[in-house]
This record gives C-alpha cells, structure tokens and sequence, in this order.
C-alpha cells in the first residue's frame, strides 16, 4: 500500500474506529476504497467471494497496519448477505459503513442478443448483491440509530450494449433514493456513487467469470460492440480519459464520511463529466 496511499486523504482520519465493510474488496474499485478507508482509520471488513483476492487484500492491509478481516462468500443470495453481516458484526460489535460495490456487466451486446439466462445471470450479479446487502444490514443500523451505506451505480444508464447492467444499476439509483426516504429516521444516510469508465490494472477475476464452473463466452462481434461502446463513453466526457479506482474511492469516502452527514438519497457522479 506505500505506493497505492492516496494523497487525497491529506492525512484525514474520518473513519477512526469505524467498522467498515466493503463488498468486492479483492481487486478494482472495491480494493481502492479498503485502502483508502483503511488509510483514514477504518477497520475493514474485506469480503469477496475469490479467497485468491481477498487474501491479496487483506495482506496488503495488514502489511500497514490496517486492522482487517475478510469474509469469503456469495453475496447473490440473501443467506450470503446476512452471513457476511453477522460475520462482521461478530468480530467488530457494529457496522458503521457499508460499500455495496459488487457488480460489473458480464457481456455487451444489443439486448436482442442476450439470453433469458444471461438476462438472469446479469441481474444476479450487479442487482442483488446490492439489494440482498442493505436487506441484512439494515436491521443492524437500526438497533445502532445509525449508518452510512454508499452503493455503486454506473454510467451505463446512458449507454450502449449493456442494458441487463444498465436496469441493475438503474435499480441501484431508485433503491437508494427509497432507502434513504425510508431510512434517514434511524440516523442512516444511503447514496450513490456512479463511476464512468475506469482502468482497473489489479483484475484478477476476469469479466467472464459467472460464478464457479461457468465463464461466459464472448458474442460474435464482441470486438466491435465494445469498440463503439467505448467510443460513446468517451464521446460523453468533459475529460478525455478513464478514470482511476483510487479517484472513484475518494468519492465513494466522502459519501460514506461524516463529510457527507447532511446528503442522503444523492448520487456523484465519478465520470470525467460524462452526460
């Protein structure tokens, strides 16, 4: 982490003590945000459902003295969520922070092409984790009065060729809004985080992979679907370039800090000014 320490966080300690669980923590975006969290004082919570990745993590983590756990687990199911809250709660006493960062499109395509299966497998994988997430952690930050939950959204809204991905993170928008209508009483705030396209040089877990025993396979013309998808990402930006995981943390920080105690239901947008 000597060379990953964000010189965003300027030495902040905004989450000093707090227990922090960050879902998809073993590669990308999930990983930046343990760092950055970690490096503000957090206690991490790293769960993933690859051990390989979350071992990287949490070695990393404990190599700078960043008090962490992981928890290896499917967080599709609700059984998984509620196990993964339970866990965390077991070891720390609390949850302060949840990240709900699990998701990523598995093809792209024009929807006519995809499957009733892969429709299915796409929801399974950027919808529920999210939703089966604030279902099983909820309950905890009500008997606390309080909590911070940032979910990740997406650009893909306002895209091409990923419109399973899309509909799942355009339910993740409408699920934050609810929530936090519902929820601001308790002392809990929920907002969004919507990165643009972002370089993720970590991957371990390839795109491709469904879950065990399962790797998609590409479409034909997946070369050409993903060339013009690009280019209309990039064609939407104020800022001609991707963005970086360690960028897209300092948002999701923010959101989930104390920074932040009078947004909620919000969305930032983490794109290069993508419309």
């Amino acid at each position: 982490m000597t060379d990953k320490l964000d010189p965003r966080a300027a030495g902040a300690r905004r989450f000093k003590d707090k227990i922090c669980v960050i879902t998809g923590a073993g590669q990308g975006i999930g990983r930046a945000t343990a760092r950055r969290l970690g490096q503000e004082g957090g206690k991490i919570v790293i769960a993933d459902r690859i051990d390989e990745t979350a071992t990287s993590t949490l070695k990393e983590l404990h190599e700078h003295d960043v008090e962490a756990t992981k928890v290896i687990v499917d967080l599709s199911t609700y059984k998984g969520a509620k196990d993964l809250m339970n866990e965390a709660r077991s070891i720390f006493g609390r949850i302060d922070v949840l990240i709900n960062n699990v998701g990523g499109t598995i093809w792209m395509k024009p929807f006519h092409l995809y499957t009733e299966e892969e429709v299915e497998m796409e929801l399974e994988r950027s919808l529920m984790p999210t939703l089966w997430g604030c279902r099983a952690v909820l309950p905890i930050m009500i008997e606390q009065q309080a909590g911070s939950i940032v979910n990740l959204g997406s650009q893909s809204v306002r895209g091409l060729y990923r419109l399973p991905y899309a509909s799942s993170k355009g339910g993740i928008l409408a699920l934050g809004k609810v929530l936090a209508m519902e929820y601001g009483k308790y002392g809990i705030r929920i907002n969004t985080m919507s990165p643009g396209g972002t370089d993720i040089s970590d991957r371990i877990t390839d795109r491709s992979f469904v879950r065990p025993g399962v790797i998609a396979e590409d479409p034909e013309n997946a070369d050409t679907f993903r060339k013009e998808m690009i280019e209309d990402i990039t064609n939407q930006q104020a800022i001609k370039r991707r963005g970086t995981p360690e960028e897209q943390a300092a948002a999701i920080a923010f959101l989930a800090s104390e920074d932040a105690s009078f947004i909620t239901g919000d969305n930032i947008n983490c794109s290069g000014g993508q419309s």
